[in-house]
C-alpha cells in the first residue's frame, strides 16, 4: 500500500531520506508502460501520415513504419524525466531489439524483430504538442510482416496505433526536488526544470527522477503509454529489407560437419 503524506514537505523528506533505496528499487526492475496511470493526451494531431490512403484495398504483406518509442524532456506517469543522451550507450551496445505488442515477450506478440533504432531531435510542435523547446526521441524504423503478427499489422495499416512505450532498465538517475533545504536534489531540479514540456504539472508535483542513462530492452505498441508523446510517424508500403540491416549469412551445414569430424576425439 502506498505511503500517505499530509504535506508536500513530508513527501520530500521521505524521498530524500530514502533516495538510495528508491533508486535501487527502480534500478532492479524493468520499466514498462503503465496503462492504469497515464497522462491525458494534451495535443490534437493525426499522428500517422496517410501514406496508404485506402488500407482496405492494400493487398501487400509488408509495411514500413516509423514510430516514436520514447521522448525526453517530459515527465511521465512514473515521475521520470528522460534526459537527452539517455539511449546513447545502450544503442551502441544493444543488438536484436524487438517491437512488441504491449510489452509481451512472447512469440505471438512480436510485431517485428527487423528494427533499426535511432535517436532524432524534434521540436515539440513537430510532434503535435503545444509547447516550446525540443525533445530527443527514440525512434524505431521497422518492416512489419503480416505473417508475423496479423492483428498488429492491421492496427498499423489502419492508423490505429497512436502511442508506444519503451521497455527499459534504469542505469543512472537522480532525484530532483523543488526545495532549497535539500541542496543536492534542488540543484538537479534547477538544472532540468526549464527544459520540461509539462513544466506546470511537474511544478505542482514538486519532484521528479532525472534519468540520464537507461538500457533499451524493447519497444511496444500500447493503447496508453506512461509517456503520451510517442506517436506513429509514418506507415508506408515496403517490400525490401531495411537499409543498413545486417545480413545473416546462411548456415553452412556441410562445412560445420567437416570441421566437427576433423576436431572429433574418440575415447
Amino acid at each position: 500500500m502506498a505511503k500517505k503524506f499530509n504535506t508536500q514537505k513530508e513527501l520530500f523528506k521521505h524521498l530524500v531520506e530514502n533516495k538510495e533505496l528508491l533508486i535501487s528499487e527502480k534500478s532492479s526492475q524493468n520499466k514498462q508502460g503503465d496503462a492504469t496511470n497515464y497522462v491525458v493526451r494534451a495535443y490534437d494531431k493525426d499522428d500517422t501520415e496517410k501514406a496508404i490512403e485506402n488500407p482496405s484495398a492494400f493487398d501487400g504483406n509488408k509495411i514500413s513504419v516509423e514510430v516514436v518509442i520514447n521522448t525526453t524532456n517530459i515527465k511521465d506517469s512514473h515521475d521520470d524525466v528522460h534526459i537527452k543522451g539517455i539511449w546513447t550507450k545502450s544503442l551502441r551496445e544493444t543488438k536484436g531489439i524487438y517491437l512488441l505488442q504491449e510489452h509481451q515477450m512472447q512469440f505471438d506478440k512480436v510485431i517485428s524483430s527487423d528494427v533499426k533504432a535511432t535517436v532524432k531531435e524534434f521540436e515539440w510542435s513537430g510532434l503535435g504538442l503545444q509547447a516550446e523547446g525540443k525533445t530527443q526521441a527514440l525512434v524505431f524504423k521497422t518492416v512489419i510482416d503480416k505473417d508475423r503478427n496479423p492483428f498488429m499489422f492491421e492496427q498499423y495499416l489502419k492508423g490505429y496505433v497512436k502511442e508506444h512505450s519503451v521497455g527499459m532498465r534504469y542505469v543512472k538517475l537522480a532525484l530532483a526536488v523543488n526545495d532549497k533545504d535539500y541542496k543536492e536534489e534542488f540543484a538537479v531540479w534547477e538544472k532540468y526544470i526549464d527544459r520540461i514540456a509539462n513544466k506546470e504539472e511537474t511544478e505542482a508535483t514538486g519532484y521528479f527522477w532525472a534519468v540520464t542513462e537507461a538500457k533499451v530492452i524493447e519497444g511496444s505498441a500500447v493503447l496508453k503509454g506512461s509517456n503520451y508523446m510517442t506517436p506513429t510517424l509514418s506507415v508506408n508500403e515496403k517490400s525490401e529489407p531495411l537499409e543498413d540491416t545486417p545480413k545473416t549469412e546462411p548456415f553452412n551445414n556441410t562445412q560445420y560437419i567437416k570441421e566437427s569430424i576433423k576436431n572429433l576425439k574418440l575415447t
